[in-house]
């Protein structure tokens, strides 16, 4: 929905249970605080394990938190988690542009205080994956309309004056004329073919 057309917005938060080597606490909390989780408490198990609960929005679980913390305990911590309730948040929705047309299939919904960031990260990843084209590409994360990052894929140039020989200014100047009038009308027309790639690095774009 379009802002402004709703009073509010709420997500679901799960209970989280996480039972690890106790050596893996400091990342295991670092991981937790930087997907919005609230600390609940810590129970040791045994001399080596520990058990840690937190409260947690799911939309923050659900994408590769479960890689992420098997990663940051070299496979050791377990978790297992169930729905708690409904909270109010502050979510936006994080829109793509390429070439000024939004790619539904790359837009998210994030919290607020993280889109500006996922923004900026995403449209790097972005150049860096979409091939050149035969005109500027430009790439714009916005936010309800307002761009909060952008970037260009610069044109592929094609030297048109390599086979105008001696010094026919007018010639010369008329073929680059021609070229950029080209390029304007292939951006107006042109469709930008974006590569799976493109479409995976939404998700991986994580903690």
């Amino acid at each position: 929905p379009q802002p402004g057309t709703f009073d509010r917005v709420e997500e679901p938060w799960v209970d989280l249970s996480i039972i690890s080597p106790s050596r893996y606490i400091g990342a295991i909390m670092e991981l937790v605080q930087a997907r919005r989780g609230a600390f609940g408490k810590m129970d040791f198990v045994d001399d080596q394990r520990v058990l840690l609960t937190y409260q947690m929005p799911l939309g923050e679980l659900i994408v590769d938190f479960y890689d992420q913390l098997k990663t940051r305990t070299q496979g050791y911590a377990s978790l297992d988690y169930h729905y708690a309730d409904y909270r109010d948040a502050d979510l936006v929705k994080l829109d793509v542009l390429v070439n000024a047309q939004p790619v539904d299939a790359l837009s998210m919904i994030i919290h607020r205080d993280k889109a500006y960031h996922q923004g900026r990260a995403l449209i790097d990843k972005l150049r860096q994956l979409i091939p050149r084209q035969m005109f500027d590409v430009p790439l714009q994360a916005a936010i309800g309309g307002k761009i909060i990052a952008r970037e260009t894929i610069r044109a592929m140039r094609k030297n048109v004056l390599a086979k105008c020989y001696g010094g026919d200014v007018t010639r010369k100047r008329k073929l680059l004329e021609k070229q950029a009038e080209g390029k304007k009308r292939m951006k107006r027309l042109g469709q930008v073919e974006i590569p799976q790639e493109a479409f995976m690095a939404v998700l991986s774009l994580r903690d």
